[in-house]
């Protein structure tokens, strides 16, 4: 397996938004200009010829770590059950925005994407359908509209949501979203910045659950968590499977009134390599409910906090699953 770095940002901020592309909180635009054009230049795109079959398999990854781990599953299934190569195109700039183009381009042959980012940026919808309704169009609209497949879903959903500490939703028995609305005025919440100013998130959530905080605090995605557990907050914004969440030991909130977008997750391909390469739907298949959102957020904690490879991390859980011969080592 090969693989290729684009050299960009890669802070906390950026990674985690670099698949919340939605109506709701819309960070696809961060230096995505300045980045698409790095993006562009370095596949040599600009010329715009397609490329025929080839040896090797291109996996495209956005620029986050859950990404990375789930190209590199996808990467070591494929080379351990087909005679085909992968290479991976690791952070993408820009995102969705970026690879999409690519894959219709045929720069790309698939990448991991989310079922939320892909009806409201790529197909563009400006209302939600139940989850497996809008799975169902999905596969439609993307088959005849860019000859592309959602193979496999992972059975993880990457989503936003609140959170409390274990001790708070005990006191007030706290278990969804509404039971917030019951205390107003009793707790205070922490986002960042975007999740208040950006189309408003703060003020739709509030609206759609009656809710009333004593105060509000916008911080750095990446001291959220330091900030709850010194009770500077008391009820934060969080994404299911962030890599930090796993080991603050904080109570998830149901969303009640389902009011975030879902996104699941799971290898979009071109229906071209498809048919080019026997056996490869069948190997991708492979992902299909492999990950919970608890597991997923558990492997981007060994890679955030543990600092631990994106590769042995996807190694050792694909041979937990019995995905991967457990006698067999793979190599970075």
């Amino acid at each position: 397996m090969k693989n290729k770095y684009l050299y960009i940002m890669r802070s906390s901020l950026y990674r985690k938004f670099g698949n919340k592309q939605t109506g709701l909180i819309d960070c696809k635009r961060l230096f995505s200009g300045v980045l698409g054009v790095i993006f562009l230049l370095s596949l040599g795109m600009l010329g715009g010829c397609k490329k025929e079959k080839h040896d090797t398999l291109r996996i495209a990854t956005k620029p986050m770590t859950e990404q990375f781990i789930l190209a590199e599953m996808l990467s070591l299934l494929i080379e351990e059950y087909t005679d085909y190569k992968t290479e991976i195109t690791k952070g993408v700039g820009g995102g969705t925005s970026n690879i999409h183009p690519a894959m219709e381009k045929g720069d790309f042959d698939m990448y991991p994407e989310y079922t939320g980012t892909g009806w409201l940026v790529v197909l563009k919808k400006d209302s939600l359908l139940p989850a497996s309704q809008m799975f169902t169009e999905l596969q439609k609209e993307y088959h005849d509209k860019f000859n592309m497949k959602w193979v496999g879903l992972y059975g993880f959903n990457n989503t936003y949501g609140l959170a409390v500490k274990p001790e708070v939703a005990q006191k007030y028995q706290l278990k969804s979203i509404s039971d917030l609305a019951e205390y107003p005025d009793a707790f205070s919440f922490g986002a960042e910045y975007d999740f208040f100013e950006i189309h408003k998130g703060y003020d739709a959530l509030c609206n759609e659950y009656d809710l009333k905080f004593k105060k509000t605090m916008d911080m750095d995605i990446g001291l959220k968590y330091e900030a709850i557990k010194a009770g500077k907050v008391d009820v934060l914004n969080i994404f299911t499977t962030d890599g930090q969440l796993a080991g603050a030991g904080l109570t998830i909130l149901q969303d009640d009134k389902n009011y975030f977008p879902s996104y699941h997750c799971a290898t979009v391909v071109r229906e071209e390599v498809l048919n080019s390469y026997p056996g490869l739907e069948g190997v991708l298949m492979k992902m299909q409910n492999s990950l919970s959102d608890a597991e997923m957020a558990k492997l981007n904690y060994e890679v955030d906090i543990n600092g631990r490879s994106e590769h042995s991390v996807a190694a050792e859980f694909l041979k937990s699953k019995g995905l991967l011969p457990t006698e067999k080592e793979y190599g970075e």
